[in-house]
């Protein structure tokens, strides 16, 4: 299943130069729990995808969302390995009124995934950077739309301005946004702004060894799992204190750590949704340059408590299978196990949903209690469960 955490990055982004824009314009987009869904026009099709600015191709599209016959393939990586897919040619695209010159641009077709549960409204696949690659473009999470400027719209112009950060893309990951990150202890990361991954901030472990935020060889508790376009990792959460991200002073974030090595040799993941969606992002690729404003007044992610387990509705079954139980936590101390059926949250039966979605009914606030119902064996089972805090935090010597 793919999910908000996909980061897949094709090879290239069209070299092709526009003929220059002199108006301005714009387009609404949806925001959802942990992603934005925006509804544009391919090759004649009208479609809903999830904006992902970590992918940096135009579109990845289930097979059965029909644009045209494959006229070539491409590869793709995310943040475990490299995979391939085949691709269509876009030859018309349209966002509403705004034309956008599609030229080298390519569908991705994958086989078909449950993208519209994944982000909990209709959804054919992933719309990616390419798509605004070529125009001046204010991601405006406050009034949730596109605002299209003139090619002589010049960010540079706000530097210093109360409000406004205006930065200089890093000289890597040239189809993408790396930005620097900072760490109390003046320690690097390289991090894309990637508004497809659902997460606050996803980094790898050897990433955190190397800025010597997590030691060599211990091994991390509450170990989970998250999903990337080829399958799902180990992860595990870990708190940070006093970071910078992108500019901006973050007194405490959770971040989402992938328990493999990193694919990319450069870059070191990811920042996602849960931090981008207190910004107005303005992103200007041609001149490698991303200006963010701060609607929110908020940085920090918020402290959150859950129950210790996790699992996925299954297609097969009908029903949604508890997948992993955390050692240690709530839900092993009350005896649900890997394999057991969850029934009901609270006073709700519970319906088909997300991983992320399941997720967010399960979390709240540390300490406060959460009714559910599992079955195993055809025998039912309710649970008071005490939300803890299950995250890490670094280990520096």
């Amino acid at each position: 299943m793919l999910t908000a955490t996909i980061a897949a990055i094709p090879l290239l982004i069209s070299a092709t130069t526009p003929k220059t824009i002199q108006t301005a314009s714009e387009w609404p987009f949806k925001i959802m729990e942990s992603s934005m869904v925006v509804d544009s026009e391919v090759n004649g099709r009208k479609v809903s995808c999830m904006f992902d600015t970590g992918f940096s191709g135009a579109y990845v599209l289930n097979q059965s969302v029909n644009v045209g016959k494959p006229t070539g393939v491409m590869n793709l990586q995310d943040f475990v390995g490299v995979f391939q897919a085949p691709t269509v040619a876009i030859t018309s695209l349209k966002l509403g009124d705004v034309k956008i010159d599609s030229t080298d641009m390519q569908v991705v077709q994958m086989g078909d995934q449950d993208y519209s549960m994944s982000y909990g409204t209709h959804c054919d696949g992933i719309m990616g950077l390419e798509v605004i690659a070529h125009r001046v473009t204010t991601i405006n999470f406050e009034k949730s739309k596109f605002q299209f400027h003139p090619d002589s719209y010049d960010i540079s112009k706000f530097r210093g301005q109360p409000g406004k950060t205006v930065l200089k893309m890093l000289p890597i990951g040239n189809n993408s946004i790396e930005l620097n990150v900072s760490a109390f202890n003046g320690g690097k990361l390289h991090l894309a702004l990637d508004t497809g991954n659902g997460f606050y901030s996803t980094t790898h472990k050897d990433s955190l060894e190397r800025i010597g935020l997590w030691k060599n060889g211990v091994k991390p508790n509450y170990i989970k799992q998250s999903y990337v376009a080829s399958g799902a990792v180990d992860s595990w959460d870990i708190e940070l204190e006093n970071m910078t991200i992108f500019g901006q002073k973050v007194p405490y974030s959770v971040w989402n750590i992938i328990d493999r090595p990193a694919s990319d040799a450069e870059g070191d993941g990811t920042v996602g949704f849960g931090f981008l969606k207190n910004f107005n992002i303005t992103i200007d690729m041609e001149r490698r340059l991303v200006m963010l404003e701060n609607f929110s007044n908020e940085t920090s992610s918020p402290k959150v408590g859950d129950v210790g387990f996790y699992g996925f509705y299954d297609e097969k079954s009908k029903r949604t299978i508890i997948t992993r139980v955390l050692p240690g936590g709530p839900a092993e101390k009350a005896g649900i196990k890997a394999g057991d059926f969850l029934v009901s949250i609270g006073d709700d039966l519970v319906e088909p949903m997300s991983f992320r979605t399941l997720l967010s009914k399960l979390e709240g606030e540390p300490g406060s209690t959460l009714s559910i119902a599992t079955s195993r064996g055809g025998n039912l089972s309710r649970h008071e469960l005490k939300r803890e805090t299950m995250v890490n935090k670094p280990i520096t010597n």
